[in-house]
């Protein structure tokens, strides 16, 4: 007996001793493209640079490798400084170079791509998907529901299938739209663990700044 109840000590010492383990680059199955409602985040961040009066609407927020049983990767890498040229490049993509450097050292280091092909795949990504109409900047309704996003999403892509985004909300107001994609960037079935989170009825739309 005194013998099993060391055995057990020492493997829980061993499971409580072991080292979280944050993902290996490369292994994922998915990635979803985060799309921010930028007057929402203004909302709350009215001295950040994304919010002086530039008028976005959607803004990226991150290209996320995912695991398809649900969670994700993140921070793989302690190396995860980006060269002037790499800045450059995710400059042009992320609302601000503060948001870029959290995305490439969260997210970009488990993608198993240098930073500028991450870049670049994220470039990619961005441009299959296209906005609707209805939800540019400065064109935007007060309110609408969430499957109304949803549906105006999956008209301007017809590719995306029924279950291929999710809307995300803060409270009552849209903060997020994430849209599932394959390794290869094709559109991809969302699982269960990226689903739509916003109340029922007509959600707010905060005009752009």
């Amino acid at each position: 007996m005194k013998y099993w109840m060391m055995v057990w000590l020492v493997l829980a010492t061993s499971a409580v001793a072991a080292p979280r383990s944050q993902g290996t680059p490369g292994e994922f199955d998915f990635y979803v493209l985060s799309l921010s409602w930028s007057p929402t985040f203004c909302l709350t961040h009215p001295d950040n640079e994304q919010c002086s009066g530039k008028g976005y609407g959607f803004v990226l927020h991150g290209l996320w490798p995912q695991y398809a049983r649900g969670g994700w990767p993140a921070s793989c890498s302690a190396q995860s400084q980006l060269s002037r040229e790499e800045i450059e490049k995710g400059a042009a993509l992320f609302p601000t170079r503060s948001l870029l450097k959290h995305e490439w050292a969260k997210h970009g280091t488990c993608s198993g791509l240098e930073p500028m092909a991450y870049l670049e795949k994220t470039d990619e990504a961005l441009g299959v998907v296209t906005i609707p109409q209805q939800l540019q900047p400065f064109n935007t309704p007060p309110s609408l529901q969430a499957r109304e996003i949803e549906a105006l999403f999956r008209e301007s892509n017809p590719r995306m299938g029924n279950h291929g985004l999710a809307v995300i909300c803060k409270g009552k107001v849209l903060s997020e739209v994430r849209v599932c994609l394959t390794k290869d960037l094709a559109f991809a079935g969302c699982p269960r663990s990226v689903k739509t989170q916003c109340r029922d009825g007509e959600i707010r739309i905060p005009a752009q700044r």
